[in-house]
């Protein structure tokens, strides 16, 4: 089924408790659930398998006393484990335990050596409590790396709001939520427990999103918040309207990782790109590049000056620039000017932080001043200015930023949220699970980066992706989903074996591939 939009816990049962408002008995919720559940397990185990259910106490359980129900019925040989009293049910799931007509065991009494499947149903995305806290961490010692789970909702003991886990959590081989997912399907390590994420209409009313209006989206092709935004080109347009991206290049010795800048903002679409910088960096620049213009610029006051043209709208400073005063006063220049800005790598590392700390609105600490060049200078430069900013920190240059104050629980969607908001800037947390998010508390989580994008070279690509959208007049949220997605899905055509200057060249072909699907759907 459809629908990027991620839902936490809290906004799931706003959903169900809605449908039941709209005329859906929760009962009719529960067994659609149950019946999803086993359609899916059915997918993955052969006719009459042997098939073990772990139900627990609330709903979660109830949709497993459905789905064994459903699988008995269909010739698979049943057993199911009930963690607790039979008569501790309430509900919902106590009638669909009255309505299974097999033996209920207890949570650990199975034999794991003759399950083919085993359905997870103790816990669902709104774990209140841990999972070694009961008898959970004993099952899972009996479960082989090698045993086919499938999760209903979660992986028991995972928050589906973090994608992170207390104690202990079942690593499933298939995981089916309803609806729509929620952010710890995405977010790490949830996204490895889950394995892969099914999603199944269990007839909860699209309409009930209408009033939930969530914030948080899959950053997938379908998102219609980017894909519809796209800079394509026009029949009747020039370079120049195409927009002028500058790359502010580090020494001669680190200069590549701009050139692997600038040529991700020219394949990406931009219509000129220039890259500046010293003596030594441009004569080596100079060397290495053909349609990407070079261009000698000396110090903060000569990249005023170059800045100053209006018809160059999008600059990039940070991969290869060297940790510094210099480097951050170049990035302050760049903030004076009326350019797009995106500041990366040691553009950030030059303002980070190391003596106090503010509190930020999200109930965790995030430095905001020091002494010297510091963050609280980054973040007023950036608030002061009408154009956009994107910062595309990883973890550790987020930590040096922004500090390392996040409790434990605190997830990476809360963090890069707090830190768009204290910055002012749109901040793209890479990773694994990227997450995208603004000022307002909008965000977005990646999901199609493969494990061999982890490469030197391939952040300073994805800036110059971002970079090159910022030029074309593409609002910059959805430039900096757009970067990220189109990032992924270069390293998956590359595949294993990927290096960072695969990344711009194999860009035409999934463009080509994105554009196809546009005219699908302008044509039906």
């Amino acid at each position: 089924m459809a629908g990027h939009e991620l839902l936490t816990t809290h906004e799931m049962a706003d959903a169900d408790r809605r449908a039941v408002e709209l005329g859906v008995p929760s009962l009719t919720l529960m067994e659609n659930a149950g019946r999803a559940v086993a359609d899916e397990a059915a997918k993955m185990v052969l006719p009459g398998a042997r098939v073990h259910v772990f139900c627990g106490p609330g709903n979660n359980g109830g949709d497993g006393f459905v789905a064994a129900r459903y699988l008995r019925e269909r010739g698979y040989r049943v057993t199911l484990g009930l963690l607790g009293e039979r008569s501790a049910l309430k509900g919902d799931a106590a009638v669909m335990a009255d309505r299974w007509n097999g033996d209920i065991l207890e949570a650990v009494e199975f034999d794991a050596g003759n399950i083919d499947l085993f359905i997870d149903a103790l816990f669902g995305a709104g774990l209140s409590r841990r999972l070694d806290d009961d008898v959970g961490s004993e099952i899972l010692t009996r479960i082989g790396d090698d045993d086919p789970v499938l999760a209903v909702d979660v992986p028991s003991g995972l928050d589906g709001n973090s994608g992170l886990a207390a104690g202990s959590v079942f690593s499933a081989t298939r995981t089916i939520t309803f609806f729509r997912k929620k952010p710890g399907h995405l977010l790490m390590p949830g996204r490895a427990w889950c394995g892969e994420v099914v999603l199944a209409d269990i007839g909860i009313p699209e309409t009930v999103l209408r009033t939930i209006t969530p914030k948080c989206f899959a950053n997938s092709l379908d998102r219609y918040q980017w894909r519809g935004r796209f800079p394509w080109p026009k029949l009747d347009q020039h370079k120049y309207a195409r927009g002028h991206a500058v790359v502010v290049s580090g020494s001669g010795e680190t200069s590549g990782a701009a050139r692997l800048a600038a040529r991700g903002a020219l394949r990406v679409g931009a219509g000129l790109v220039t890259l500046v910088g010293g003596p030594a960096a441009t004569a080596i620049n100079a060397m290495h590049t053909n349609a990407i213009m070079v261009r000698k610029v000396e110090g903060a006051v000569g990249l005023a000056e170059f800045l100053a043209d209006e018809r160059r709208n999008a600059v990039l400073i940070g991969p290869g620039a060297g940790v510094g005063a210099e480097t951050a006063a170049d990035v302050l220049v760049v903030l004076a000017s009326k350019v797009a800005a995106v500041l990366d790598a040691d553009a950030l590392t030059s303002f980070a932080e190391t003596e106090s700390a503010a509190r930020s609105g999200f109930g965790f600490v995030l430095r905001s001043e020091a002494a010297g060049s510091s963050g609280a200078d980054l973040f007023a430069a950036i608030k002061a200015r009408a154009a956009p900013v994107v910062l595309t920190p990883h973890e550790g240059e987020f930590k040096r930023l922004f500090g390392d104050g996040a409790p434990i629980r605190a997830s990476k969607l809360d963090r890069a949220r707090a830190a768009a908001k204290l910055s002012g800037a749109i901040v793209i947390l890479k990773g694994p699970d990227t997450v995208i998010a603004a000022p307002d508390g909008q965000a977005a989580i990646n999901g199609n980066a493969p494990p061999w994008l982890a490469t030197a070279g391939s952040g300073d690509v994805l800036a110059g992706f971002v970079t090159g959208l910022l030029a074309q007049g593409m609002p910059a949220f959805e430039a900096a989903c757009a970067a990220v997605w189109l990032h992924g899905e270069c390293a998956n055509v590359v595949g294993v074996g990927l290096i960072a200057e695969d990344l711009p060249e194999v860009l035409p072909k999934v463009l080509a591939a994105l554009f196809a699907v546009r005219r699908q759907a302008q044509h039906s």
